[in-house]
């Protein structure tokens, strides 16, 4: 904690920054994630009235679970489309301008849905989820990339898990704007988006007065003095050298490489090992089961003897719970480091996991175990939001060369809003043929990534990027992974840049 006030006092910019990103980006994807649970009972009743009033018979139900099925997925599809923009966009206008101009669409989304009731419109709302999807996609890639490029290295760990805490701090107020008390009423659903459009004013008014990325205006902008300015602003006037160093050897290694599309990346043999990892970091984060877990929670807590009014505020905890142990992984992350703590996070959720299988399935035959079942629900939201949660995207980012990094990140958010709308669309059904047995599909999943990631990931924590390549190439060189030589020329200039 001191150490943390120590860098509040001398990084004020900096924090600042992370503030600010964080409410414009991954926030606002967090928001959708949870805020139509509570109030789609509204929703729904409104969809079947605008029917009856258009058509004049209520809605078939085989319609009203398609329609509903559709304004869920939206999302998922405007956030592929976002992601998928996002490294042209950035590579042209930059970060900066590109989130500045991508916090306009909340504002624009927020007075739709708002007016979607008055005007008798369920298609709105489905214009509405894209346009929140589109710019969760973008505002994701930005932000995961902003946040690892405007930080010290001794920082960069706690800097890229805020994008993490501002994820589960979204999905966290989400739930809070869905209760009753709140925005969860038949009165009041239409201006549940409301608070999307206030952060994003705030972003939209006060980004613009903050720096551009350092290593941006360096490497593609050609701009040492902007860079130099940026680094001042953000960090102060200290001595910052070994940082820029860092800066200088990585453009020196991109002076015969061109910054990389997405074909590029995906064709590229000695960037293969790195897109496997990120493969496996992304696939697993969507199917660890975090999403069966709050499946089953309503009834896991209602057999615990909870009541229905209790239940939607105990399924709150279980939001803070996730949102507390990002914090706390925080400021884990540069103490044990990005491997460690996610392999020991994955290697709990295994166990816990075995044992809430074991649990849902025999509660029935003794009664008590449903007590154990709303523990170990509760301790699988802190480990999800201690290790995967936290540690995944950092992980992303950091792998990755300036010159990669922007398309690889469009894979990985194409990966990774793939995943959340096909577990959107899959997950019911699994859920009805396996029942609690559907974790066993979970567990087999993280007990896969944690022996891939102990193989393959290399720690990156407290080296730079180009010395996190040099590894990767180290660990290809060991498997005996043959490089064309146009590759081995390009790896060979990286590692000697490391060294110089």
């Amino acid at each position: 904690m001191s150490s943390l006030l120590h860098n509040l006092v001398h990084y004020p910019k900096l924090f600042q920054m992370i503030f600010v990103l964080g409410i414009g980006g991954t926030f606002q994807c967090g928001i959708q994630i949870s805020v139509l649970s509570s109030p789609s009972p509204f929703i729904k009743a409104f969809l079947n009235e605008t029917w009856l009033d258009r058509y004049g018979s209520s809605m078939p139900k085989g319609s009203l679970t398609l329609l509903w099925s559709l304004i869920v997925s939206a999302f998922s599809i405007g956030g592929f489309f976002g992601a998928l923009v996002s490294g042209p966009l950035i590579g042209r206008h930059g970060k900066r301008t590109c989130q500045v101009w991508n916090s306009v669409l909340p504002v624009l989304a927020s007075i739709l849905f708002a007016c979607s009731k008055m005007a008798g419109s369920f298609e709105m709302i489905l214009v509405v989820r894209f346009i929140f999807g589109f710019n969760s996609g973008l505002g994701m890639n930005i932000h995961t990339q902003y946040l690892a490029e405007i930080a010290p290295r001794k920082l960069r760990g706690f800097t890229s898990v805020s994008c993490s805490f501002f994820v589960t701090l979204g999905k966290f107020c989400g739930q809070i704007l869905g209760l009753r008390e709140v925005f969860g009423t038949d009165l009041m659903w239409p201006y549940v988006m409301g608070l999307c459009a206030v952060t994003s004013l705030v972003q939209f008014v006060t980004l613009p007065f903050l720096p551009e990325s350092p290593p941006y205006l360096l490497m593609e902008k050609q701009d040492e003095a902007g860079c130099m300015q940026a680094i001042q602003q953000l960090w102060g006037k200290g001595d910052h050298s070994r940082e820029i160093e860092d800066m200088k050897k990585e453009k020196t290694a991109m002076k015969n490489t061109k910054v990389l599309g997405i074909l590029d990346v995906l064709c590229d043999r000695s960037l293969r090992l790195q897109l496997y990892v990120m493969a496996v970091v992304m696939v697993a984060l969507q199917l660890t089961g975090i999403s069966a877990v709050y499946f089953y929670s309503y009834d896991v807590f209602n057999k615990a003897g909870f009541s229905d009014d209790l239940i939607s505020y105990i399924v709150l905890g279980l939001g803070a719970c996730e949102t507390s142990a990002s914090v706390v992984g925080s400021f884990l992350i540069e103490r044990f480091g990005r491997k460690c703590l996610i392999l020991a996070a994955y290697g709990l959720i295994i166990l816990d996991l075995v044992l809430l299988t074991l649990s849902l399935s025999l509660q029935a035959s003794f009664p008590w175990l449903s007590y154990a079942s709303a523990i170990f629900i509760t301790l699988f939201s802190l480990l999800f939001g201690l290790g995967p949660s936290a540690v995944s995207l950092v992980i992303c980012v950091e792998i990755f060369t300036q010159s990669s990094r922007a398309a690889a990140l469009v894979i990985a958010g194409s990966i990774n809003w793939m995943g959340l709308y096909l577990t959107g669309m899959v997950f019911p059904y699994v859920v009805s043929s396996l029942g609690p047995f559907c974790f066993l599909i979970f567990l087999a999943v993280a007990f896969f990534t944690v022996i891939f990631l102990y193989i393959f990931l290399p720690e990156t924590k407290g080296k730079s990027v180009l010395e996190v390549a040099e590894e990767f190439y180290r660990s290809r060189s060991s498997w005996k992974q043959e490089l064309s030589p146009e590759e081995s020329s390009q790896r060979q200039e990286q590692v000697m840049s490391t060294r110089l």
